[in-house]
């Protein structure tokens, strides 16, 4: 996520944007693919990427991209709160961080300092072209890390679910100057999927290629599926809410109450933001300290006891006999729920399953004790993220 201003709270989906088993969400896809009539064109129009990796061990989630002339893969970390797509460039690059793969060689083709593309990368009112003949960016994101560069356009390699292929030219990011963030990952580059023009979601739909759809499915075993367009899902199996009018700039369905259970908490008025950039959910103090008192409470009594020796997040516990998967143990956790209020009374909710929010630490096998944890974190006040 980039940097920015306002403290929040961020909702990271790491399990399923669509509430559904993987299984169900298959079907759904196939679904889709034979009865959606939803096309913009007469081939389809949806996009779809595997997802590699997993919230825990891993951390991350990465697709490949086949970029450039003839093309080459890169790995590239998921971020639906950034807009800019980046790799590490060879311009020649001053700083750059180690990489699966070797660096962008970039082309001729610059994207010039007066393209509305360059324009949307910078705020209002501090758009200058020192350099005419080409677009140099700076992005820093949240964590502290930042990537420096200019703006290329190269052909992308992309597929439409049906297996036709399409060879558009994009603009991305040539970064020649990188800071690694604290949540850094050995990445090639930044998938930029936020909601600006610059985003690789908003030039495809610009180019009449997919609509300004961008979904992804995450499975709890690790993997799963990033799509763009929309008939790829059954609109009668998802879910709506409308998206805040105030933080446009970010996925945000706006204000919240948390949870716990069938019942509300004494945690409201929560902003939230859908951020795939980071791992965790984050929650502000009061969120945080709710939640984990109300597990706590739940869980006294029980089998289940706090692990502070495990030190893999600041929550954990162990039971009295081995378990395998998450599964073992949900029957002591209830489900929490983010409920967003509508137009009038109607509220949303946005369920996470045990599943969604423990995970196996790995401390297991280091003390042949089976433990595991919270994936929620404290996000400090002094924080500031938009």
């Amino acid at each position: 996520m980039e940097k920015g201003q306002v403290n929040l709270l961020m909702l990271l989906l790491f399990l399923s944007v669509c509430s559904a088993s993987d299984q169900e969400w298959w079907k759904a896809v196939i679904s889709a693919r034979n009865g959606s009539s939803m096309l913009i064109n007469g081939v389809g129009s949806s996009i779809l990427f595997p997802i590699h990796g997993n919230v825990y061990p891993t951390g991350y989630y990465n697709v490949t991209i086949n970029i450039g002339q003839p093309p080459k893969s890169y790995f590239l970390d998921l971020d639906t709160g950034s807009d800019l797509t980046w790799l590490q460039c060879d311009a020649p690059c001053v700083h750059c961080i180690e990489a699966p793969h070797p660096l962008y060689q970039p082309n001729n083709d610059l994207v010039v300092c007066k393209d509305p593309l360059c324009a949307s990368l910078h705020p209002p009112g501090d758009y200058k072209c020192e350099s005419p003949k080409q677009c140099d960016y700076e992005v820093e994101y949240a964590d502290g890390g930042s990537s420096l560069g200019v703006l290329v356009r190269d052909v992308f390699s992309l597929n439409y679910e049906n297996g036709i292929q399409l060879s558009p030219r994009l603009a991305l990011g040539c970064g020649y100057d990188q800071i690694p963030g604290t949540s850094y990952h050995p990445l090639d580059g930044i998938l930029g999927l936020g909601k600006g023009k610059s985003s690789i979601v908003s030039q495809l739909k610009s180019q009449g290629l997919v609509q300004n759809v961008v979904g992804h499915c995450l499975s709890g075993r690790g993997g799963g599926y990033l799509f763009f367009g929309d008939d790829l899902y059954d609109f009668s199996r998802v879910t709506w809410t409308s998206m805040s009018q105030e933080l446009t700039k970010y996925y945000s369905p706006g204000i919240a109450e948390l949870y716990f259970g069938e019942k509300a908490t004494v945690a409201k008025n929560l902003i939230v933001i859908f951020d795939s950039g980071s791992s965790y959910t984050y929650l502000n103090s009061q969120a945080y300290q709710t939640l984990t008192v109300l597990l706590k409470n739940e869980l006294s009594g029980r089998s289940l006891k706090e692990a502070p020796e495990d030190q893999t997040l600041p929550l954990c516990w162990k039971g009295r006999k081995p378990f395998k998967n998450v599964s073992d143990v949900k029957r002591y956790f209830k489900i929490i729920a983010l409920a967003f209020t509508n137009t009038g009374r109607t509220k949303t909710l946005f369920e996470l399953h045990p599943e969604a929010y423990l995970i196996i630490s790995v401390s297991t096998k280091t003390f042949n004790f089976p433990f595991f944890c919270l994936l929620c974190l404290l996000w400090c006040s002094d924080l500031a993220v938009t």
